[in-house]
Order: C-alpha cells, then structure tokens, then sequence
C-alpha cells in the first residue's frame, strides 16, 4: 500500500490547521520535518495565528517579509562584509545562509504585523472573513423570512 506524506502541506499553510489536523490524525502522522531556517506555527486565538522563525544572526535589514495573494515569502540573505576581519572562525555552528521559506495562507488570511526579538522573526497573521461570507440565522415564518441575527463561524 502506498502512503502519502502531507507534512509539506502541513507545515507551510495557515489556516487549513482543522483540515491538517484531522488528515494528520488519521494517517498517524506527528508532523515533525527538518529544515532550514526552523520555525513554529502557532494558534494564538480563534482568528489569530503566529508563525515564529529562528534567524539567529539576521538583522531587520536582513529579513524580508512578503505577502501576495494567498503567499507568504520571508527571505534571508546576509550581508557580505567587506572589511578585512582580524578574527579567524575556528567553528561555525550558527548558520548565517541565504534561505526562503514559502507559506501557502488560507483564504481572508492576512499579515497583522512582524517583529524581530531575541533571534526569532515573529509574523503575525489574522483571518478576517467579510460580512457577506459569514453565515446568517434565518427565521422561518409564513413566507415571510427575514434576517434574525449575524452570527460569526
């Protein structure tokens, strides 16, 4: 029997975390891959979302933050120096190379704000579904229905 690994759709889409978790469940999947730079996709309320990046070594002028479309793109990419340094590296255990890191975001997705604190890149993201795409209560009358409530999913 052929298995199918999802664990590269799991760990670069916000907002299909209910889908995922389910399909991971069921296929017995713990979701742990390898990869550079490491990161972390939180659920920090109902709506709300952070996605936690470990760039160790990166400055804010280093890191880019883009969203387009359904896309979040952060790059890395340091900045070569070109004085002449005096100090010889001996070991180089913190990685200081260019990466990308692509995440496929859900629908009404969208950034909230980036900050850059203690060597993690924290993006984070809301999900605003507008008026006309919430589901409504609809009373039932004698042919006559008409809006109760706006009630949000």
């Amino acid at each position: 029997m052929r298995t199918f690994d999802l664990a590269p759709l799991y760990r670069s889409t916000v907002g299909f975390d209910r889908l995922f978790s389910l399909v991971d469940q069921l296929a017995g999947h713990d979701g742990n891959v390898a990869g550079y730079p490491p990161y972390n996709i939180e659920r920090t309320g109902e709506n709300a979302y952070r996605i936690s990046v470990a760039v160790a070594g990166f400055g804010e002028n280093e890191l880019n933050i883009e969203a387009k479309e359904n896309t979040l793109t952060i790059r890395g990419e340091k900045q070569t120096k070109t004085a002449d340094q005096k100090n010889e590296t001996l070991y180089r255990g913190i990685a200081a190379r260019t990466f990308e890191r692509v995440f496929q975001l859900a629908d009404y997705v969208h950034v909230s704000s980036a900050s850059l604190e203690h060597g993690l890149l924290h993006v984070d993201l809301v999900r605003e579904i507008p008026e006309a795409k919430k589901p409504r209560r609809i009373a039932i009358g004698n042919g006559n229905s008409h809006l109760v409530e706006a009630k949000a999913a």
